[in-house]
């Protein structure tokens, strides 16, 4: 498995582990200073890795469409997400990246669509490009997620 992969299916259990241990009123809770919450950073977390590993390679997303929507860069919190939709949510965590690293032994990936990304300017052009760029993404996010775990107990 690449590297990448197997940092992420940790990460993603760390995301898990605080959407278990959070109610569902701190989940939604957007604290001072932020524009968005800790379920909106998850649920973004999940949607951005489909897109620039499957939509990007011109195969179909584990998410629906709906999810996309909500969840894409340059979103924010519309109201508050229901217990339904976190469920959800950890659902994704997991059986998203699994699926990924399966694929990924597949090569699934071969036909990658280059993509530059807004957050730093570099251009992906294969999955493993992808990879360690979601790696960096969801990082960020975790960061974001602890720090507004202080503010919203």
């Amino acid at each position: 498995m690449a590297f990448p992969l197997d940092v992420l299916q940790s990460t993603r259990k760390s995301f898990k582990r605080i959407l278990e241990k959070l109610s569902l009123e701190a989940l939604n809770k957007i604290p001072k200073g932020f524009s968005n919450n800790i379920i909106w950073n998850i649920g973004h977390i999940v949607v951005t890795e489909q897109l620039l590993a499957y939509r990007l390679s011109g195969l179909p997303t584990m998410v629906s469409d709906e999810l996309i929507e909500k969840y894409k860069k340059g979103t924010k919190p519309e109201g508050s997400v229901s217990q339904e939709e976190v469920n959800l949510i950890k659902g994704l965590l997991e059986t998203t990246i699994e699926k990924t690293a399966k694929d990924y032994q597949k090569d699934a990936f071969k036909n990658f669509n280059e993509y530059t990304v807004s957050t730093t300017g570099n251009t992906l052009i294969n999955i493993d490009d992808s990879l360690e760029f979601i790696l960096f993404h969801e990082g960020m996010h975790l960061g974001y997620v602890l720090s507004m775990l202080k503010l919203v107990k």
